[in-house]
């Protein structure tokens, strides 16, 4: 607890200046999102009666794109808890893996769509925008950290390209959307008590006002708290930490006034993956040696170096990342009359924290480092004799922003415009401190200590305002033809400064000259991103859809970011990327047919379908190569960026839910992707052959599974994930075999008012890994050749939930 208050006090002022510019500011919404967020189910079918149990997914219907959206009943039906990005995958298209069952741990989070990893897809909650999700996170916060699992309503997934007024510059393919639920009707209280193996406890309260009539319309609004704390199952060290959420609706006459904050403070010891073909030990897994700091101090030689044998896959005492962030917004939707709203919606995201690594001092080309800082010196006595140093990369995010759209309804046209602005100022400093042998030692649970500072390596402060504009009509041609067409504006506007730069030699470029991060404006500019889709109700139960997108990322504004023009070693480089490199972008291309009917064949009652076909030319696609030849390093360094040519990418999903009466329900999604390189690049004066061959890491087949079975108040669920054999370097000369994961979720709900005063009392048990896989898991680092990184699976798992409210 004392952390968090610490964080509270350290932010106090953040705090304040963001009640201010809730209070002065306007409030907004994109006009699109606006109304999907106060109702994200409008745009999909109410569920048929016999849907009552296992609607695990549903296609939205009147979309020109590929949409579906999972609910958050079914979200906690995977694991109370849950990231809700994990949870979606059991949509089509999608590849989810982390090192932990609540898919928490952000530094291993591997999310793929479409061929796009999570860094090129536009994630937004009730339309405010949460950034690229880069681990080294600039721009935002990721989704679990903006909502506490319970409070989320639904998750929406476009997988082929996210919709013009989505608030991304980074998604070059689809978007993820994730609503916060809506307070409750009725005055009470929610809990929720998980424990399970490696010693997981997680508690949820939430406190719903109810509906109260005043100030001119209805009122009613919720306060949730949670506390998550879990054993890696790795390593003995605790992941977890503290979140809150608060919202609060005003629904007036003419308009609906919405609240929302959130605070997340979060600490999580993170494993390292397992270098292969590097050299040395090749572990199943690697752990660390925290908490004991004996072994620790036995591990390393008389210089700080770990074991000979062990050069790559060597053990530190802990890595950890530790995360503090306040979010809100406040939003109005005002309706001027059926035909016309305006919706504007601010913003203010604060984050600070810490990414530790307390490793030996001379392992992973350190002395390399350390001899431009302290040349001459006994390595072990310039950071305390212990043999350990800890690196820090210390993060600042400060955002604020304003979206704003205009819905107009004209005889048959549906007309949207609209904007999104957000300035952001990031601060990155990468420090190094003493780890003294006759002190305490280091914690990952608390910042390192000011006093014990060696040295800073360097320090950057990188400010940059996005402005996206939109406009849309949506004509209806007939009543059963839609046709959509529209554009969004995309511009950036970058400025970065280095106050403290590395000391000359100290971050060496390919090649062994002497860097210097770059400083300057970086302004990029793209005005015209059309898109163009149609709808035809061919039937009242079955729609044919097309889409055609184009999208670009823009660049990242970060020292810290390994595609960012501010990452690369020299001003030079800068300047020439300026002048002759381009943001990434993408073209795509999708159509399909889905279908919602009743159906009479025997014990199948009715059907809900979706097939698709997608075809993506990924173009200027940017590259890093870095000076750091190591697979995770703890180094670090500058890097050359360029633009090395383009993918192609062809595929089709399928899914669908059959439905046996109210008591079965069968889903199944297979997904077939095939993304390949289209073009050789050059590194130095070497050749890289990679035209044909397929993106490392993206699977070319997936398919999932859900079988949901309900009888009065039990019901099982049955989860099957399927990923397909992936290639582990960029020549396709290693790859990693295919994988098939079963969980389980078996659960009893007791009979209303079964105990006074007590209501929707459930007991569910959850499995992940039922059948105990062991093998390579995850795909965490990729090379040219011959060396990739990976994460092993996860053991299976069992976690014991009691939940209810009165």
């Amino acid at each position: 607890m004392s952390r968090m208050f610490n964080a509270v006090h350290r932010c106090r002022g953040a705090l304040l200046l963001a009640v201010s510019l809730a209070t002065l500011g306007q409030a907004s919404a994109a006009a699109a999102q606006a109304a999907a967020a106060a109702d994200p189910a409008a745009a999909t079918p109410a569920p048929q009666e016999d849907d009552a149990n296992g609607v695990v997914v549903v296609t939205a219907t009147r979309t020109t794109r590929s949409a579906v959206t999972l609910d958050g009943a079914e979200i906690q039906k995977v694991l109370p808890g849950v990231n809700p990005v994990k949870a979606i995958q059991t949509l089509p298209g999608v590849q989810f893996e982390t090192a932990d069952p609540w898919g928490n741990n952000e530094q291993n989070i591997s999310l793929i769509v479409h061929g796009f990893n999570q860094n090129q897809l536009g994630f937004t909650l009730d339309g405010v925008p949460l950034g690229d999700q880069s681990y080294g996170n600039y721009n935002g916060l990721s989704p679990q950290r903006a909502v506490i699992s319970e409070d989320v309503g639904s998750v929406r997934l476009t997988s082929g390209a996210a919709d013009l007024a989505t608030a991304s510059a980074s998604n070059l393919g689809g978007g993820l959307e994730t609503y916060t639920s809506a307070p409750a009707a009725r005055a009470g209280v929610r809990f929720a008590q998980t424990l399970g193996s490696y010693d997981a406890q997680r508690t949820y309260l939430r406190i719903d006002s109810g509906a109260a009539e005043a100030l001119g319309g209805t009122n009613s609004g919720y306060l949730s708290i949670v506390r998550q704390k879990a054993r890696a199952w790795e390593f003995r060290a605790n992941q977890g930490g503290w979140q809150g959420n608060a919202k609060f609706v005003h629904k007036g006459e003419h308009g609906t006034l919405t609240g929302y904050a959130a605070f997340s403070d979060k600490a999580e010891p993170n494993q390292d993956s397992v270098a292969h073909n590097a050299g040395g030990i090749e572990p199943y897994f690697r752990t660390v040696l925290y908490p004991d700091w004996q072994a620790a101090l036995a591990y390393v030689d008389a210089n700080g170096k770990p074991p000979a044998n062990n050069p790559n896959n060597y053990s530190n005492y802990y890595g950890d990342a530790q995360r503090t962030d306040y979010l809100f917004y406040v939003k109005y939707d005002y309706r001027f009359s059926d035909a016309v709203t305006f919706s504007n919606q601010v913003y203010g995201h604060h984050d600070e924290g810490q990414g530790q690594i307390v490793g030996p001092v001379s392992a992973a080309g350190l002395p390399g480092l350390f001899a431009v800082y302290f040349p001459g010196q006994n390595l072990k006595s310039v950071f305390g004799g212990s043999g350990y140093a800890l690196r820090t990369t210390e993060y600042g995010i400060d955002r604020r922003g304003w979206l704003s759209s205009l819905a107009i309804t004209a005889d048959d046209h549906e007309i949207g415009l609209g904007g999104w602005y957000e300035h952001n100022r990031n601060t990155i400093f990468r420090r190094w401190y003493a780890v003294p042998v006759d002190a305490a030692p280091p914690s990952p649970y608390e910042w390192a200590d000011p006093a014990l500072r060696k040295l800073t390596q360097y320090a950057s402060v990188v400010s940059y305002d996005v402005v996206q504009l939109h406009l849309q009509d949506r004509w209806h041609v007939t009543p059963n033809l839609a046709v959509e067409a529209g554009f969004k504006s995309s511009l950036q506007f970058a400025d970065g400064r280095v106050p403290t730069q590395p000391l000359p030699n100290a971050m060496p470029l390919p090649g062994g000259a002497s860097t210097r991060y770059p400083e300057g404006k970086l302004n990029t500019r793209k005005w015209f991103l059309p898109a163009i889709g149609a709808v035809w109700d061919v039937t009242a139960d079955d729609q044919v859809f097309g889409h055609i997108q184009q999208n670009v990322r823009q660049f990242q504004a970060s020292i810290a970011a390994g595609l960012s023009p501010y990452n690369v070693g020299s001003q030079d480089l800068f300047e020439a990327i300026k002048a002759n490199t381009q943001p990434e972008s993408a073209w795509t291309y999708e159509a399909g047919v889905r279908t919602r009917r009743r159906v009479q064949a025997g014990p199948l009652t009715a059907i809900e379908a979706q097939v698709s076909a997608y075809h993506v030319d990924f173009s200027n696609r940017l590259l890093q190569i870095s000076s750091t030849q190591v697979i995770g390093s703890v180094l670090g360094g500058a890097s050359i960026l360029q633009n090395v040519g383009a993918v192609r990418t062809n595929g089709i999903d399928a899914a669908a839910t059959l439905r046996f009466g109210p008591a079965v329900s069968l889903y199944n999604a297979l997904s077939y992707n095939r993304s390949r390189y289209a073009d050789d690049y050059t590194s130095g004066s070497s050749i890289i052959r990679t035209a044909g061959k397929e993106v490392p890491n993206v699977a070319r087949w997936l398919n999932k599974t859900v079988l949901t079975l309900a009888d009065g108040p039990f019901e099982t669920q049955v989860i099957g994930d399927y990923v397909g054999r992936r290639f582990a370097t960029y020549t396709n000369d290693q790859s990693v075999p295919g994988r098939f994961l079963l969980n389980l979720q078996a659960a009893y709900t007791l009979p209303q008012d079964r105990i006074a005063g007590l209501h929707n009392l459930r007991f569910a048990v959850n499995i992940t890994n039922l059948t105990a896989r062991r093998g390579i898991y995850e795909i965490g680092g990729v090379g040219i050749t011959k060396t990739y990184n990976t994460y092993a699976q996860p053991p299976r798992m069992a976690f014991f939930t009691l939940s209810g409210g009165f």
